[in-house]
């Protein structure tokens, strides 16, 4: 599934799967369009899950289906949209995120940073290259893309904006595209 050109979207294209000690991720590209215009410097890899992709059972354990889903704030007491903690520490909450809507039966999943092997079960971290299955996720670089992502946002959307978490954000989507 293909951008369509309109709006805030951030797509991503998995491409692979990588393997560390009976773990599974799910390795794409991310890049963030405005209108269907790439942004220079909004772009790296996509982390998530093991597939394939499913919506209709909760908690399995999965990344989503690939598709269209809008944006909102995130409300949750580990990740936020408005007013996280910036710090280095991974285990300092909370974090930085935004939520997809419309995602069947499942819930809170999240554009967020990742660390180590993978820290989802269904959402989607973002990061620099990643080798190999050996290579993890470098915390500070992921949560730096997760808040350029939502800084990106906001200057697009400018008084657009929502201004409190748990609220959809109008004309902004992630689209997923494959699976591998």
């Amino acid at each position: 599934m293909p951008i369509i050109g309109q709006g805030w979207e951030l797509f991503i294209n998995r491409q692979s799967e990588q393997n560390r000690h009976g773990r599974t991720r799910t390795i794409g590209t991310y890049q963030i369009h405005h209108n269907g215009n790439a942004r220079d410097g909004l772009s790296g890899t996509s982390v998530e899950t093991k597939g394939p992709g499913d919506n209709r059972v909760r908690g399995n354990g999965r990344r989503i289906e690939a598709g269209r889903y809008p944006l909102a704030t995130q409300a949750g007491s580990h990740y936020l949209t408005i007013g996280y903690l910036v710090s280095n520490d991974p285990d300092q909450t909370p974090k930085p995120g935004l939520e997809l809507l419309n995602t069947g039966n499942r819930t809170e999943i999240l554009v967020h940073p990742g660390h180590g092997f993978l820290a989802s079960v269904g959402c989607i971290n973002l990061t620099a290259r990643l080798a190999s299955g050996n290579t993890d996720i470098n915390f500070v670089d992921s949560r730096e893309r997760v808040i350029d992502a939502i800084n990106d946002l906001k200057n697009f959307l400018g008084n657009d904006f929502p201004h409190f978490n748990g609220q959809p954000i109008a004309n902004a989507w992630v689209v997923i595209d494959g699976e591998p």
